[in-house]
């Protein structure tokens, strides 16, 4: 079953007298100015390339969580006696499953468009395989991306996910394997590469998604605008309550020639500030878009 599609308009249609138009032109410009400016600078990560870096590792794993949570619902409901559905994905969303005789395929259809309810709206397909022997106590989901969007940014790529049905602290927990490029509205191209891990720690099997509450770990690199690359590595597991379109908690480590900032997301507050610290010792609050309007 589908919904009407609810679009979000992440752009103001240009329109009316040359004048106007004159004055958006200029304006751009200096914007497009101000951005070169800021990435030609010498620190570690500026803001703007700390924008797009957050921006991408919120792709990644956004797209991952929905491919988790799909995986999950099939095997609640395969290996549980009560029937399961998950409420994370909407009925905008198309889900298909062909069965052959050791695998299970899914497409997970967005259409042209379909917003989750935590805001963000996808398009396009998840293709997702995996064995079809849900008992099994570790397996691996292949996942990659067909015309795929990800509120307005057009996203490439895939990802390997060995799933346990339970780690040692008797949590699900999926380790991924990815790597993405993604081109935004603009025309700004940028890559993600790394490993992942994300423990469930809360809310695994109880059908409403605002309850999941997932611990992060790992390491990736980030190629920004310039080609600059940047090593990430997080120090302080991050906290991501999918209630909340923002990190919570943890820290990540950023590094670009030979040079290392931190990056604090906070005391477990819902928002989109983080805390930015040089090598030199000296910090300033940052403003994580995370494409927060």
């Amino acid at each position: 079953m589908k919904k009407c599609l609810k679009q979000l308009n992440f752009t103001n249609v240009l329109a009316g007298f040359a004048v106007f138009s004159v004055m958006v032109f200029v304006s751009c410009s200096k914007n497009e100015s101000s951005v070169e400016e800021d990435l030609n600078s010498e620190e570690v990560i500026t803001s703007t390339e700390l924008n797009y870096s957050d921006e991408a590792e919120l792709i990644s794993e956004e797209v991952v969580a929905v491919a988790e949570d799909v995986y999950a619902t099939d095997e609640i409901s395969e290996t549980s006696k009560f029937g399961y559905a998950s409420d994370f994905l909407p009925d905008c969303v198309t889900i298909t499953t062909v069965v052959t005789s050791t695998t299970k395929e899914k497409t997970i259809d967005f259409g042209e468009g379909c917003e989750l309810p935590n805001g963000n709206v996808l398009g396009g397909i998840i293709h997702l395989s995996y064995e079809k022997d849900m008992e099994a106590v570790t397996k691996t989901l292949a996942l990659s991306l067909e015309n795929f969007t990800f509120n307005g940014v057009s996203v490439e790529g895939g990802a390997d996910i060995l799933r346990q049905r339970a780690n040692e602290n008797g949590n699900p927990q999926g380790t991924a394997n990815a790597d993405f490029s993604a081109t935004w509205p603009d025309g700004t191209n940028a890559s993600f590469a790394g490993t992942r891990t994300r423990e469930w720690i809360e809310g695994y099997g109880s059908g409403f998604w605002g309850d999941n509450v997932f611990l992060i770990t790992g390491n990736a690199t980030f190629t920004g605008k310039q080609g600059n690359v940047f090593s990430k590595e997080i120090i302080v597991p991050l906290r991501r309550e999918m209630a909340c379109r923002f990190l919570v908690s943890g820290v990540l480590e950023i590094s670009r020639n030979d040079a290392t900032a931190s990056l604090d997301f906070g005391d477990g507050s819902c928002d989109a500030k983080g805390l930015l610290t040089y090598p030199d010792g000296t910090s300033k609050e940052v403003f994580l878009r995370r494409f927060w309007k």
